[in-house]
């Protein structure tokens, strides 16, 4: 699907956003004298901003182009997970956003440490680390792949481009910077969609009305099947897939945790939070809409390539249809919703190896050599998530990412689970929940080695073969069940091996207490 004839001010509207990017991290590299300032922007970005900020970091490039595929390919039941989420922190929000607030200087993961211990730190934070670093050598790879096929340029050169950007704005404008352009960001998103909707609604005779009839009569339009089992995908394996979606992404994540330190008060980070879900659910929407939206353009207009994969219909459709400017603005909005995704996770891993690992065996280093740390971190992330992405091109879309993905499943499964177990129960102590780790790690290994076949072509073989005993449910439940596992185990065991009852500050009961005290 190459195609390489962008208008002059098309490739203007881009230099322009990659201009207005670095501007943006220059202006507040002045700014960033200490570590409060470079991970906490001190304590003083509005509610509005964080919660835009929360909208950019979840929608990334991968939303601009995973959602209208799946909505050109089938139904939206994959957007039930997100629909799951304000459904989830509705009830929870309240409590987690000031309990952080109090018990931790910056890494979401002291939490674990002060309720169970140093190895229930590193097992969360570890998780976080695997799983960011897959993250964005997807964002980058799916990016590179999807600017290739639309403007010619080498993948390697989008993924060098991009890279470098993102890590010199992060490493000189800290937190502050990556919120700011978030919020920039995410507005150039929203425009980006609305516009592409806009024109694809009015471009067939009869308007939104057909392009919704062909929807519905072609099976685009619902969330099922609502069948309740969990072999195939259902409704109900992506609700509840979602549920503990949103309680791992807003209890444990330091991405969305590390944004409710940025607020001036507790309720500026409640309130942050709440707009930043509330604002995520309909761009989800919006894009898995674009996907329905196309199917019925293509279906009534024809003219759609037979090569042009699912994945690839949108690109396509920008780079076809598309008027001059247009096409420039979408591409903008493409390229920052992988900006604010990457610069997000860099900062905040950069925190997590400071807080987590460097302070942890230097505590007394000065605040100078923090700062300097801070920004080496983070030049050493983006260089190790640049290197996954320019593996995974040299790879062809296999194999280092596939690794990745499964050794973050094995090695961080369950953390909702002890994330839950943390903040309401009051018995489940330290031994019971390093029993549970190891349970879920366990089941994790079992579930993806008997139901996930390794090889080439036909030559695909189960590493681990148990016949009648292999995990046949789908995919997404294995995240769903070890969690499960995790509490049930961790429960049971800080039972029999009587573990000390948790300090109650640092649970629910210790919050209800608290609220009702402050009456």
């Amino acid at each position: 699907m190459n195609n390489t004839s962008i208008h002059i001010v098309d490739w203007i509207i881009i230099l322009a956003t990659f201009i207005l990017t670095i501007g943006v991290g220059l202006f507040f590299s002045k700014r960033q004298k200490d570590t409060g300032n470079y991970f906490k922007a001190g304590g003083k970005i509005p509610s509005w901003a964080i919660g835009m900020s929360i909208l950019a970091t979840l929608i990334s490039s991968v939303t601009f182009l995973a959602y209208p595929g799946e909505g050109y390919s089938s139904n939206w039941i994959r957007l039930v997970q997100g629909l799951m989420v304000p459904l989830v922190l509705v009830f929870i929000v309240g409590i987690i956003v000031p309990l952080f607030r109090k018990v931790i200087r910056l890494s979401a993961y002291e939490y674990f440490e002060r309720r169970f211990g140093f190895l229930a730190r590193l097992y969360a934070s570890l998780g976080f680390v695997l799983n960011h670093f897959a993250k964005m050598g997807t964002v980058f790879y799916l990016i590179a792949l999807a600017l290739n096929g639309m403007t010619g340029i080498s993948t390697v050169y989008i993924i060098l481009i991009i890279g470098v950007i993102v890590v010199i704005i992060t490493m000189i404008g800290g937190i502050e910077a990556v919120i700011w352009l978030d919020v920039i960001q995410g507005f150039l998103l929203i425009a980006g969609g609305l516009i592409s909707l806009g024109i694809l609604l009015f471009s067939v005779d009869g308007g939104p009305s057909a392009i919704w009839n062909v929807a519905m009569e072609n099976g685009r339009i619902g969330f099922g099947p609502f069948d309740f089992e969990f072999v195939r995908l259902t409704f109900w394996v992506m609700a509840l897939n979602g549920i503990f979606y949103a309680i791992q992404k807003y209890g444990t994540d330091q991405t969305i945790i590390q944004r409710y330190l940025t607020a001036k008060t507790d309720k500026e980070a409640v309130k942050a939070s709440l707009i930043g879900v509330l604002l995520s659910v309909p761009v989800w929407a919006l894009f898995m809409f674009i996907g329905t939206a196309l199917f019925s353009y293509y279906k009534i207009m024809g003219g759609l390539p037979s090569d042009v994969l699912a994945d690839q219909v949108f690109p396509h459709f920008i780079m076809t249809k598309l008027p001059v400017g247009v096409v420039g603005l979408i591409l903008s909005a493409l390229i920052a919703a992988a900006f604010s995704s990457l610069d997000s996770d860099l900062n905040c891993l950069s925190a997590i190896c400071l807080e987590d690992y460097y302070l942890r065996w230097k505590p007394n280093t000065p605040e100078e050599k923090q700062m300097v740390l801070s920004r080496v971190f983070t030049m050493l992330a983006g260089i190790g998530a640049i290197g996954v992405a320019l593996f995974y091109v040299a790879a062809g879309g296999e194999g280092v990412l596939g690794i990745i993905f499964t050794l973050y499943a094995i090695f961080s499964g369950g953390i909702a689970g002890m994330f839950l177990l943390g903040i309401f129960s009051k018995r489940a102590g330290k031994k019971g929940v390093y029993a549970g780790i190891v349970a879920s790690v366990l089941f994790t290994l079992y579930a993806l080695l008997s139901s996930t076949p390794i090889g080439i072509g036909d030559n695909k073989v189960l590493l681990l073969d148990l016949g009648s005993l292999n995990f046949t449910q789908h995919k997404y439940m294995i995240g769903v069940y070890s969690h499960l596992v995790l509490i049930v185990v961790g429960l049971l065991a800080s039972a029999l091996l009587k573990d000390k009852p948790a300090d109650e500050s640092l649970t629910y009961y210790g919050w209800l207490k608290l609220k009702r005290q402050n009456k």
